[in-house]
């Protein structure tokens, strides 16, 4: 069995293959969703206006 690996690196036929791939897709997808998700999240945080912030007569 060993021999047979050895065989096929040895010959360069070795590739990830339709698990490598789904395995990449799913981390790909699992990002796309985690990225969704953030930017949901961030878009409810309310800022303070600018002009809000600032102390009355003050410069800095």
């Amino acid at each position: 069995m060993t021999s047979i690996v050895f065989a096929a690196a040895a010959q360069g036929d070795v590739s990830p293959g339709v698990l490598g791939f789904l395995v990449v897709a799913a981390i790909g997808f699992a990002l796309f969703l985690l990225v969704k998700s953030m930017r949901k999240q961030i878009s409810k945080i309310d800022l303070p206006a600018e002009r809000d912030t600032r102390k009355p007569g003050g410069n800095a």
